[in-house]
């Protein structure tokens, strides 16, 4: 699968991280995309090259899905850690 299948796969895997962690994202729904797509890219990385899991180059395949969302719920909360969860950076008075 060639780098247009990973971010279609990761603009899906976004949507679906973005459904499994639901809450108010500092950025919006179009960061959680991009989120999705490079943690579908990153996710493929690491199962592809470091860790040697089978065959995640076919868009159907369920361990390429696996590794798209995990990579995609990773980072999605690690922003959440780094940029804040909107309300609570607020002082209120």
């Amino acid at each position: 699968m060639g780098i247009i299948g990973w971010i279609v796969l990761g603009l899906l895997a976004g949507l679906i991280a973005k459904a499994l962690l639901p809450g108010d994202d500092p950025g919006g729904l179009i960061i959680t995309v991009i989120i999705g797509i490079v943690g579908a890219l990153l996710g493929g990385f690491i199962a592809g090259n470091l860790l040697k899991i089978g065959d995640v180059d076919e868009f159907f395949d369920i361990s390429t899905w696996l590794c798209a969302i995990g990579g995609s719920l990773i980072l999605l909360l690690i922003y959440r850690a780094v940029a804040g969860g909107g309300d609570r950076n607020r002082t209120t008075v």
